[in-house]
């Protein structure tokens, strides 16, 4: 059986990934316009070539009746999806409300990470972790629920307001420090809440 090339490979994933989370298989219109291909016709070949590789079947006469095969179920199985819930300060705390605004997609396998039913993702918006090597549009991915160790990069309320810092004791003491010196270090007044601890970090091109 031959191999896949990158682009046949991203088209099997895009069919199988849209089917398990709608149900239905992706029409060629969609694909096309996910890809961002001029025509179906494009399309049309890729799919014929990745059937004659034996990775798609499809019915004639039919839209939506691409059905992948077994052999690239263990490719699949190293993809995560990870719920991105918003973006998160990394500056001055602010207030902020969380909510899905879509996943972003890993390769568990060359990541060398295992996502958990808690993992999340948030958007850092600001210059506070540059220090750490987080700059602003990174996504972050956290695990919730994760007990942070000194010196752990995490997403915290303090005091009812979101940031992102890097967690420290002074003495016994909780407290938040930008790892850029123009931010001050971060003492809750009243409360310190760990929403998560920082697992990975994405920079997307620019």
């Amino acid at each position: 059986m031959s191999e896949l090339t990158n682009r046949q490979r991203q088209i099997v994933e895009f069919i199988q990934r849209q089917q398990e989370h709608s149900g239905l298989v992706p029409s060629q219109r969609e694909i096309a316009d996910h890809f961002g291909f001029r025509s179906t016709n494009a399309v049309r070949q890729h799919v014929r070539l990745i059937e004659q590789k034996g990775f798609l079947e499809a019915s004639d006469g039919k839209a939506r009746a691409l059905k992948v095969i077994s052999p690239l179920q263990p490719l699949r199985r190293r993809v995560f999806d990870i719920p991105v819930f918003g973006s998160i300060p990394a500056g001055l705390p602010q207030a902020r409300t969380q909510e899905a605004k879509g996943c972003v997609s890993i390769d568990i396998g060359t990541l060398n990470f295992k996502p958990t039913p808690r993992t999340f993702a948030l958007e850092v918006r600001g210059d506070s972790m540059t220090g750490k090597h987080i700059v602003d549009g990174d996504l972050v991915i956290l695990e919730h629920g994760a007990t942070p160790k000194p010196g752990d990069v995490v997403a915290a309320l303090i005091d009812g307001e979101s940031t992102l810092k890097t967690f420290l004791l002074r003495g016994t003491k909780p407290f938040l420090k930008a790892e850029n010196p123009k931010y001050p270090d971060l003492l809750p007044a009243h409360e310190l809440v760990i929403q998560g601890v920082l697992k990975l970090v994405i920079r997307r091109a620019r």
